[in-house]
């Protein structure tokens, strides 16, 4: 929606007005309209693309001020609270909560894709022992594409919807073998009567030997955990899947290449930095130290997991995660040096005035990451769970892209390197 118009002069040439219009969305700040820029001449700069809005969307606002995270316009504490992870798949998909008979095709059509090609479990194999989970996560959607060759055309809506739950029923299944894999333990096959949360914790602590009973507490904080990490916006994953896709690229190569993405320690290694500091902190003993360390500006050490640089005000979802993360916590009973640590530390930064002042408040990353300590999962797994929540939000954005007019991306540069020259030969030179 257009609301009024801006002039733009260029200083020190005539008739250089240019007019620009001003787009508002449903809530959220104004946006002014740059393309009539680059007819004139001109391109904007702007590193990082902070302050570009890249594409319109219906999908999730975030609110960073005010601590608001809606998922087409439901706030995320209702849905964590009231819902679960495939509910949420459906309404990010689709714009509506479905009723109850939508509700139960989705979850049952979810659930009995699960099951991969058998040929994929060759690609295990031909990984190393050590492997990085999301190395190997990488390869195998990537190259889910050579298998399911009637999921490839992205201009046909039902080879787009099949897609879609291939990719969130089997991406959990696909985790799984990656952990079996680096400790040398036999796949897991999933189970249909089981939920989502439940089969993934199955597949992944589940061994052919015995029955699997998955703890149902432990089952709703992975599923608030997935809840909570569906989608967020623009973020760069989301951004690259956009832009992977807007090349016409097919869905498991655009979601292979969010994958990447989410796998620098920028983006989706946030939980596993936690886990690190805890353990460079060492003992609880420590603590106090490890905090007036935090506050000294001339000293490097950061705490990790408070604050949030899209939220000043405080993370909606960590509200949510430290429910279950206490619960998780009084279930298990764990005695780990780890998880005092955390829990000293938030004590901490919930009353000390220096982390209140700053609004320096444990985010979603903090408390998924000792969720994810508690239930013993990896450090290096710890981003393949964010990958299998998000792969719901990259797929929306990348389908609600191409049910509309898209332009391939292409961003422009600043060019500051050598004006034209003449080759000179190797003699020469």
């Amino acid at each position: 929606m257009v609301d009024t118009k801006a002039t733009l002069s260029i200083k020190g040439e005539s008739d250089s007005a240019i007019d620009l219009d001003i787009r508002s969305g449903t809530v959220g700040p104004s946006v002014v309209d740059i393309a009539p820029l680059s007819k004139n001449g001109y391109f904007t700069f702007d590193p990082g693309f902070v302050a570009t809005a890249s594409c319109e969307s219906k999908i999730t606002y975030i609110d960073g001020d005010a601590g608001t995270l809606l998922h087409r316009g439901y706030p995320i504490e209702q849905l964590a609270e009231k819902s679960d992870y495939l509910e949420v798949c459906y309404l990010l998909l689709n714009g509506e909560l479905p009723n109850r008979e939508e509700k139960e095709a989705f979850d049952r059509t979810v659930r009995y894709h699960t099951m991969l090609n058998d040929n994929i479990a060759d690609f295990y194999r031909g990984f190393r022992y050590d492997a990085h989970p999301m190395a190997m996560m990488c390869a195998t959607v990537g190259a889910m594409s050579s298998f399911y060759h009637d999921s490839l055309d992205i201009n046909d809506p039902e080879s787009r919807q099949v897609a879609t739950f291939r990719l969130i029923s089997k991406m959990p299944t696909l985790a799984a073998m990656s952990y079996k894999h680096s400790i040398g333990q036999p796949s897991m096959y999933p189970r249909n009567e089981l939920d989502y949360a439940e089969n993934f914790l199955h597949m992944m602590f589940g061994n052919p030997c015995e029955e699997t009973n998955v703890n149902p507490i432990l089952a709703d904080a992975m599923d608030k955990i997935f809840i909570l990490h569906a989608d967020h916006e623009q973020n760069a994953s989301t951004s690259t899947v956009r832009l992977a896709g807007s090349s016409g690229a097919n869905p498991f190569a655009c979601i292979a290449a969010g994958i990447a993405t989410l796998w620098g320690p920028s983006h989706g290694g946030a939980n596993e930095a936690v886990l690190r500091m805890l353990g460079e902190i060492g003992d609880i003993s420590n603590v106090e130290a490890a905090v007036k360390r935090a506050k000294d500006k001339d000293d490097a050490f950061r705490l990790m997991g408070f604050g949030h640089r899209v939220y000043k005000n405080f993370d909606p979802r960590a509200k949510v995660l430290k429910k279950s993360c206490d619960q998780v916590l009084g279930e298990l009973g764990i005695n780990d040096p780890l998880l005092d640590i955390a829990r000293k530390l938030e004590e901490i930064a919930l009353e000390d005035s220096y982390f209140i002042d700053k609004k320096l408040y444990p985010n979603v990353d903090f408390y998924s990451g000792i969720i994810l300590q508690a239930l013993g999962i990896p450090l290096s797994m710890f981003t393949v769970i964010f990958a299998i929540g998000r792969t719901v939000g990259w797929i929306a954005h990348w389908n609600e892209m191409l049910s509309e007019p898209y332009k391939i991306g292409r961003p422009r540069q600043l060019y500051t390197g050598h004006a034209i020259r003449d080759y000179r030969d190797i003699e020469q030179r």
